[in-house]
């Protein structure tokens, strides 16, 4: 426990530039609070005290602003960055090195009681506002882009944007030392480009109806023709 505990104050001062000190993440991160709070209540959990651990999930909550199951599962190093409106559910089960922005949510898409939440693989980053839904799978070092809906399992090292969630590419590995970065400025409009596609058929088709509409109309040789009031053959 000491060890996993001490692994989570490191990974709140490797993946924030704004980290000063041990000290100030020890006291001043309400992502960090919430872990070491869901540790306390998984173990509890596990021990047969399940109502003294929703108990003290609910307080956890009301002091951090973060929602997380006690049955949930939550490898070291996990890092939650601002810790306001992080919901992760039940059965979820969230990988080491993990790195979970503001407003994620890994819920349900299901009233059954078997698993129904998500698998997070290792060293995946959630970007702010994303959803994670369903009994799905995402694999290591997949990132998943700012306000992305994801309802399908992810294969290993995807980066994944829209609503619902596409794999737009794979995501490139980097080194060990680096620090996680989700890269939403470098991720495509998805929207935009569907838009600028559907208006370049349309202006194609209008060209293409104006050459048609300006071509003069030429009958066959057996094709009939008025004449005045008679219509010969």
């Amino acid at each position: 426990m000491l060890a996993a505990l001490r692994q989570d104050v490191r990974a709140a001062m490797d993946r924030d530039p704004a980290a000063r000190s041990a000290l100030t993440v020890i006291i001043c991160y309400p992502g960090l609070h919430a872990i070491w709070g869901h540790r306390v209540s998984n173990w509890l959990w596990h021990h047969r005290a399940k109502l003294l651990a929703r108990t003290s999930a609910e307080l956890a909550r009301l002091l951090t602003g973060v929602d997380i199951h006690p049955a949930a599962a939550l490898a070291p190093g996990v890092f939650i960055d601002h810790a306001t409106g992080v919901v992760i559910g039940e059965t979820a089960e969230v990988g080491t090195d993990v790195t979970i922005y503001h407003g994620v949510t890994l819920g349900s898409t299901s009233l059954d009681r078997g698993k129904r939440h998500p698998t997070v693989g290792d060293r995946v980053i959630i970007g702010a506002g994303a959803k994670i839904l369903g009994p799905i799978t995402v694999g290591d070092d997949s990132r998943i882009g700012a306000n992305s809906v994801v309802v399908k399992s992810v294969p290993p090292g995807s980066v994944v944007v829209g609503v619902p969630g596409q794999v737009i590419a794979p995501s490139h590995p980097r080194p060990a030392t680096a620090l996680p970065d989700i890269g939403d400025t470098l991720l495509p409009d998805l929207v935009g480009t569907s838009l600028q596609s559907l208006l370049t058929r349309v202006g194609r088709l209008e060209s293409l109806a104006d050459g048609r509409a300006a071509s003069p109309v030429v009958h066959p040789p057996d094709a009939g023709v008025w004449h005045g009031e008679d219509f010969a053959i």
